[in-house]
């Protein structure tokens, strides 16, 4: 399992490097619609984040953790959809949008964040949103490289060779680089279900309404 990840890094670099810049497009793209928010929207999402800061340092109900398979699943998904989209050449779009939805949507996450309460938001971000990102986000990019270079693969030897050849060892490899990377994102789900909590708890005093 571990030799198609070592040959995914080393020959398609530049796929890498592609997905990479689109994801961090997303991430500014993200960061900037705060910026276009209303001032009706922004109160609405300052009174959003005063509630969620509120229940966390208080122990309210509002504030209930997602359980682990909650977690995973959701990541599951998501790696899903990339392996699916990657099985047909018309899924090739999808896979690139996705990695821009993601980067939108933490670029976004964070910008609210650090639109409403400056350093003390960038660290809330810091202890709730990058920890496990740092792992989940390499791994999605992986599987999309893999899945990009699938569907290429496929245009290469149906239609630009106009040959079938065999697609049984390309597929194995493709298939067993996203399941090395499904267990990646199981195992970084725990750290997501029960240390990111405990870190929020943490941070929160600094950031909830009696502290501002």
């Amino acid at each position: 399992m571990l030799q198609p990840i070592r040959h995914a890094l080393k020959d398609q670099t530049p796929l890498y490097v592609f997905v990479a810049v689109l994801f961090l497009m997303g991430v500014v793209f993200g960061a900037l619609m705060v910026n276009a928010l209303t001032l009706e929207q922004q109160q609405d999402l300052s009174r959003y984040f005063g509630d969620f800061f509120l229940s966390i340092n208080e122990g309210g109900t509002e504030f209930q953790p997602m359980s682990y398979w909650e977690v995973a699943v959701l990541h599951l998904k998501w790696l899903g959809l990339i392996w699916l989209l990657g099985l047909s050449v018309i899924g090739l779009p999808g896979i690139l949008i996705l990695d821009f939805l993601k980067g939108v949507l933490i670029g976004f996450t964070v910008g609210c964040l650090v639109g409403q309460y400056t350093w003390k938001g960038l660290l809330f971000a810091l202890v709730s949103i990058a920890p496990h990102n740092l792992i989940v986000i390499p791994a999605l990019l992986i599987a999309s490289v893999a899945a990009v270079s699938f569907s290429l693969n496929i245009i290469r030897s149906r239609v630009l060779l106009s040959r079938s050849g065999n697609a049984s060892r390309p597929f194995l490899s493709y298939t067993g680089l996203t399941l090395a990377m499904a267990a990646v994102l199981l195992a970084v789900s725990s750290f997501e279900t029960w240390v990111t909590p405990a870190m929020m708890a943490w941070v929160t005093p600094m950031i909830s309404p009696n502290a501002l």
